[in-house]
């Protein structure tokens, strides 16, 4: 699960209804000890840790429950708070237009025989965005455990095995 994949997911097909599926997350959830807490939604629920256990790099998973013939598929998408991949993707997205913006004005300077310094301010941009991607990867990796421990716990919950793709 920790691998240069930004959000690992899953897909795995139950006897179970939505309905059915929610209950059993409540009844597991509302046991002494369970090692998460749940938000449920309308054919959807988020499992996260605990708040005492929670940093900043605290995986939580996504589960969309989808009714099928004979039970539901659960579509299982894992990441970070909604909180920290906003700030990736607004960082990775400003980066890309502010270089977008950069390379418009150097190249118009080159194309008029001007000198185009401005350029140099690419690389530094490719180094922050290069940055960004090691930090994120870095904080993957220190919420794998709780991503195994979200993991087991819908595997158990489920009764099934479930691969990560």
């Amino acid at each position: 699960m920790t691998s240069f994949r930004i959000r690992p997911r899953f897909r795995i097909e139950v006897e179970l209804t939505p309905e059915e599926l929610k209950e059993r997350f409540r009844e597991r959830i509302a046991q002494p000890g369970a090692p998460c807490t749940a938000a449920y939604f309308p054919e959807h629920i988020v499992l996260r840790l605990p708040i005492e256990e929670q940093h900043l790099w605290s995986p939580q998973l996504e589960l969309a429950l989808e009714e099928q013939e004979g039970g539901a598929l659960i579509r299982g998408l894992y990441g970070p708070k909604p909180q920290v991949w906003t700030f990736f993707a607004f960082a990775y997205g400003a980066l890309g237009v502010l270089g977008l913006f950069i390379g418009i004005i150097g190249t118009s300077q080159l194309g008029l025989g001007l000198p185009a310094h401005i350029l140099w301010v690419l690389p530094l941009l490719a180094g922050i965005a290069l940055f960004l991607y090691i930090l994120s990867q870095t904080g993957q990796k220190l919420g794998a455990e709780q991503t195994f421990t979200l993991h087991h716990f819908f595997e158990e919950t489920v009764n099934k095995k479930v691969g990560i793709g």
